[in-house]
């Protein structure tokens, strides 16, 4: 059973990995097995990946795409898992809604998602050996939410797009899914959580009883990364607590 989990050999490229989410990710990811690369912009872990690089995912596009993913290539010899991790959270009333803040949310949550997708199952498809993408969507892949239309619309999305890809790549053995988070302890939650009312009334709501901890994010994308899943396509997951069973 060990082996259905063991990562050796494979390269992953994970974004958003210097905190939070993707920081718990690329860890669970090399302690798996794989060599790792993340992706950095104002702030780096103290943790060692096998690479670091330096990109401003807010600001990308496919051409943009395309060179990191050459890059990755290059620092570590192939790639093989692609996690779509890095996000922001702009929050406000829907009629006072910026386009400004909506463009931002959607640039980074969405837009280099998708060109990451896009430039990883190219090279995926041209070597032959399948691979693995794995977006990080959000129970607001399901919901509506509050306050966060750009974020909600981005989440939809995303479902969407690990489907529409599932649906032509599968057969060329590259498995694309997803993890719905629920409400986690990183930056992104840090208002809502630091609002006593709000966090009360949330917490009331996980059957759990309490928000994650991005290590608990980790499992299930390694799962995804691993034989164990190789059957698994376009799948959505939760990992929520029992938020969206409520």
């Amino acid at each position: 059973m060990r082996d259905l989990f063991d990562l050796s050999g494979m390269n992953a490229l994970v974004t958003g990995g210097a905190s939070g989410i993707g920081l718990a990710v690329a860890s669970g990811l090399r302690g798996a097995g794989a060599r790792v690369a993340i992706t950095v912009h104002s702030r780096r872990p103290d943790e060692p990946f096998d690479a670091m690089l330096e990109a401003d995912l807010g600001d990308l596009d496919a051409s943009g795409a395309q060179t990191l993913v050459g890059r990755c290539v290059e620092e570590l010899g192939g790639l093989d898992i692609l996690v779509n991790n890095a996000g922001i959270i702009l929050r406000d009333n829907a009629v006072d809604y910026s386009e400004n803040a909506w463009r931002s949310v959607m640039q980074l949550n969405l837009d280099a998602a998708w060109f990451l997708s896009q430039a990883a199952g190219r090279r995926m498809l041209a070597h032959g050996r399948g691979g693995r993408i794995v977006n990080v969507a959000s129970v607001l892949s399901e919901q509506g939410g509050l306050y966060v239309p750009a974020y909600t619309a981005a989440k939809h999305a995303l479902a969407g797009i690990t489907k529409a890809l599932a649906n032509e790549w599968a057969a060329h053995g590259i498995n694309v899914n997803a993890i719905a988070p629920g409400y986690t302890i990183t930056t992104n939650t840090a208002a809502i959580r630091e609002d006593e009312e709000r966090a009360r009334a949330l917490l009331a709501r996980i059957p759990a009883g309490r928000f994650a901890e991005p290590g608990e994010m980790a499992g299930a994308v390694i799962f995804f990364c691993s034989k164990a899943a190789s059957y698994c396509h376009g799948s959505l997951l939760a990992v929520d607590g029992g938020w969206l069973a409520r």
